[in-house]
């Protein structure tokens, strides 16, 4: 081979390799793993040169943005490097999330960032297809307002969603009928309301921590334990060098189903003690001694009954009491799955605020691990972490392979 084809042929596999980073570096640009071309090109395991190219390809999609003008961070030593940053601009997913008391729509940009969002209060009857046409019409007209274009849709639900099938096995605490096909159903209304790109839909506390990997007080760990209660039940999720842990067919991890009261409350799902119904909000205004009103959710009442009220001893004997419950729960999970980061979201986060000292020393106490070197227990930082997860299931197939997936969205 003469030279001039040695060359052509060096290009042409420089560039195959540079765009197959593409989906590699804008992971990195969008979990703020790779704030400069130089950390870029580290990670990546590429030249400056092979860098660069990526990161200008990826700001001729509107996706990062790569600053014109180097600057070295302070303290750093050596040659300044071009900022990278995710374009604010840029596309955006649509995220929606459905609860017991109703639903929440939201904008989500590239870095978790929530470019708009709004609730809104429904009761939720037995047919799913009324609440989440409801969120999706509100999405659609966020999206009208902010004039930005929408690279798919993502949904989080209370219930665990069966795999491929898409269907909610077990929504406990809304009247949908079991085996209910949101995924099928939230495609169908994200279509007719002309939103571009594919749909998809997740388990709530699974998407959130995803998120919080992601975005959040996970990131780095390489066993992520998340363990959360919003406005009804307790639900788990474990995030295993980088992915979620789901099982074999989407649901892994219902920790809500652990007994941690043997002669405690009766559980919908047919046991008692169940941690789902010893350590939710309910359960929590209900050993307060306090009766929930309709003004606003379960979830708002508890938190601010623990940061209003803790001083009254009921009220701090109901919350060390779902601490105690709690702690056991997280002790016998510690045991099974020797995680190296436990965070909690929803209620759980408030009493960990509350009760640190006692929540640590009960998961220690009742863990091998825990006593042979304690697990890092803290609170999840984002917020609105389930509609950020949705997002994160939208955004990755423009992860996986960003021109393939906005040329595909392009043609819709």
């Amino acid at each position: 081979m003469n030279g001039k084809g040695t060359r052509v042929t060096s290009t042409r596999t420089k560039l195959e390799r540079g765009r197959g980073a593409l989906g590699p570096a804008l992971e990195l640009v969008h979990t703020g793993r790779a704030p400069t071309r130089a950390v870029l090109t580290a990670e990546l395991g590429v030249t400056r040169a092979t860098a660069g190219a990526v990161a200008a390809e990826l700001e001729a999609l509107g996706l990062i943005r790569v600053d014109s003008r180097p600057g070295a961070a302070a303290g750093s030593q050596g040659r300044p490097s071009h900022r990278l940053t995710v374009d604010d601009t840029g596309p955006v997913v649509l995220a929606a999330q459905v609860h017991a008391d109703g639903y929440r729509a939201a904008l989500v940009g590239l870095g978790g960032r929530i470019v708009a969002t709004a609730p809104g209060c429904e009761v939720i009857d037995a047919d799913p297809a009324q609440v989440i046409g409801s969120v999706v019409d509100v999405g659609a007209q966020l999206l009208r307002e902010s004039g930005r274009k929408c690279a798919g849709a993502g949904l989080a639900v209370p219930s665990a969603v069966a795999e491929p099938e898409g269907t909610a096995l077990n929504p406990l605490h809304l009247a949908w009928p079991v085996g209910a096909p949101v995924r099928e159903i939230f495609a169908e209304r994200v279509a007719a309301a002309g939103i571009e790109g594919p749909a998809f839909t997740g388990n709530d506390v699974n998407l959130a921590a995803l998120a919080e990997h992601r975005h959040g007080a996970g990131q780095g760990a390489q066993h992520l334990l998340c363990v959360a209660t919003g406005h009804r039940g307790v639900g788990g999720a474990l995030v295993v060098d980088g992915r979620l842990h789901s099982g074999s067919s989407g649901l892994a991890l219902e920790v809500g189903h652990l007994t941690v009261n043997p002669a405690g409350r009766p559980c919908y799902c047919g046991s008692r003690g169940c941690l789902d119904v010893e350590t939710d909000p309910l359960a929590f205004l209900s050993a307060a001694g306090r009766t929930p009103g309709p003004e606003v959710s379960l979830l708002q009442q508890s938190r601010d009954l623990l940061r209003e009220e803790y001083g009254d001893a009921a009220v701090r004997g109901a919350a060390q009491a779902l601490v105690d419950r709690l702690g056991l729960g997280l002790a016998g999970l510690v045991n099974i799955l020797n995680p190296d980061r436990i965070v909690l979201g929803g209620l759980h986060q408030a009493l960990l605020a509350a009760e640190p000292d006692r929540l640590r020393a009960v998961v220690a106490d009742r863990s091998l691990w825990g006593r042979s070197g304690g697990v890092p227990i803290l609170p999840c930082t984002l917020n609105h972490n389930s509609l950020v997860g949705a997002a994160e299931l939208a955004w990755q197939p423009v992860l996986d392979d960003p021109s393939a997936a906005l040329r595909a969205g392009a043609a819709v």
